[in-house]
């Protein structure tokens, strides 16, 4: 019966994003799949971006994160907000002054071709595999639950669930998908909140009595000052929670083409200033949320899953919880899920029609084709990279997601860091030596520290990667005496 419910859940919850996709879809053209007119309200843009930033991965991983990490997930939050702030400031300017469709083209710019599609090239892969993980939680979360009852294949399974995001954002993009983000936000928050009172009620807590206990908790530790060791160190989760947002926000193109479909920059630095505000308590709730699932399971003496990401999917699908919490479960991680996919296959296939592939200089008609086709196939590369992370799993899909960005996007914060905060001028052509050299240098060096000392490297390894990308377009540079971009 309870997958007869999630498929139900599903059913309605697809037609319903049909049905916005349809309204939003008239009179479509590459503009408006790339750009969005330019006529997004931002208030829209910002609610929306909320669930895209969130994915199912969130809705998982972080109330399970409480388990073995505490709180301490907070103190990156924090350095969310300010990494913001330095977007809003420094990037959004630059990006609507060269009235940029893909934000990588201000690589061509000011350093030159190679590094142009350096970036771009660095931007797919990161994405690719970051969106393939968030998508591979909830296919997983729904084979076990639902689709091995009836004995579908796991490849069947993730095959619809893609084929159902191609369908509604094929058309129109992101004109599409700044509202059917905002629907699927909508949905996320109504499920947390309605989660969290059910939850309470089984605890018999009231909003007082929730506060309470999860202060009292030993898992509500937050801070943690006094290990440099720990990955949960203060100042290594502020201060990477600050270039994490920078890099997968700021110089992605996914979220900035969100805000680059804003009407003027004034507005998309609203959208900034909102969405950077209200990230910071909703992922408070989520870790609230993962506390009170603790204690729930010592009072009930429930024996807990062993990987940290099951244990919210066994409350709510198990059915300790009651059967009305699964369906604000699913509705939860699928909003989630495919808000951040959505929004990712439409930057993947913008910034590859246009990086790579160079359709601006086509006819508009060779152009949509060419879009089409781009859109079409990822989505089947999509399907390949969460077949292939089913043969790797990882007790915490978040964690290896920022790990994947650490190594990923470390070139791509070099890169832009050089040509906005430097004059010089590097040798264009041994860019992509340099930007595919650094990971792997990053990756021998955590390796051979960690032996030596016992340090690990967490999240900070992105900011040690992308000073070494910029050390090495440094020794490849001659003084640049033009005027910069952003300078």
């Amino acid at each position: 019966m309870n997958g007869i419910y999630i498929l139900l859940t599903i059913f309605v919850y697809f037609t319903l994003l049909l049905w916005v996709a349809r309204f939003t879809g008239r009179k479509s053209d590459n503009d408006a799949f790339f750009r969005g007119n330019r006529k997004s309200p931002w208030y829209v843009v910002s609610f929306g971006m909320i669930g895209a930033s969130l994915s199912g991965v969130t809705f998982v991983s972080v109330p399970g994160m409480v388990k073995n990490t505490d709180m301490t997930y907070m103190q990156t939050c924090l350095g969310f907000f300010f990494g913001y702030l330095i977007i809003a400031h420094v990037l959004l300017p630059l990006y609507y002054k060269l009235n940029l469709t893909t934000i990588y083209s201000y690589l061509k710019e000011r350093i030159g071709n190679y590094s142009y599609k350096t970036g771009a090239s660095f931007f797919f892969l990161s994405k690719i595999i970051g969106a393939a993980a968030r998508l591979y939680l909830v296919c997983l979360i729904l084979q076990h639950y639902v689709f091995d009852i009836y004995e579908v294949p796991f490849a069947l399974t993730v095959s619809v669930i893609v084929l159902l995001i191609w369908l509604y954002t094929r058309k129109s993009g992101i004109k599409t998908i700044v509202w059917t983000d905002s629907l699927q936000t909508l949905c996320l928050i109504i499920a947390l909140g309605l989660i969290l009172y059910q939850v309470a009620k089984e605890m018999d807590l009231g909003i007082g009595g929730m506060i309470q206990v999860v202060s009292e908790s030993e898992h509500s530790r937050i801070f943690v000052f006094d290990d440099w060791h720990s990955k949960q160190n203060f100042f290594k989760q502020f201060i990477s929670g600050i270039f994490i947002t920078i890099v997968m926000t700021g110089l992605d193109q996914d979220m900035m083409q969100k805000n680059l479909t804003c009407k003027n920059l004034k507005d998309a630095q609203k959208n900034m200033y909102c969405y950077g505000l209200s990230f910071v308590p909703v992922n408070l709730l989520f870790l609230t949320l993962g506390v009170l699932l603790l204690l729930l399971a010592q009072q009930t003496e429930l024996s807990l899953p062993s990987k940290a990401d099951d244990m919210l999917p066994f409350f709510a699908a198990e059915g300790h919880l009651g059967s009305s919490i699964l369906v604000f479960f699913t509705i939860g991680i699928i909003a989630a899920a495919f808000s951040s996919a959505d929004s990712a296959l439409t930057a993947l296939t913008t910034s590859f029609s246009i990086d790579i592939l160079n359709i601006s200089n086509r006819s508009e008609k060779e152009a949509e084709t060419i879009r089409k086709r781009v859109h079409l196939g990822i989505s089947v590369l999509f399907i390949g990279i969460i077949l292939l992370f089913k043969a790797a799993n990882n007790d915490s899909i978040i964690d290896a997601i920022y790990i994947i960005a650490s190594y990923t996007y470390g070139p791509l914060l070099g890169l832009f860091v050089f040509g906005l905060f430097t004059r010089m001028q590097p040798r264009d052509r041994y860019v992509p030596y340099v930007a595919i050299a650094s990971p792997f240098i990053c990756f021998g060096i955590d390796r051979a520290v960690y032996t030596a000392t016992g340090y690990q490297f967490g999240y900070e390894m992105l900011m040690f990667n992308g000073l070494l990308t910029f050390v090495g377009l440094t020794l490849l540079s001659i003084k640049n005496k033009n005027q910069v971009y952003g300078n």
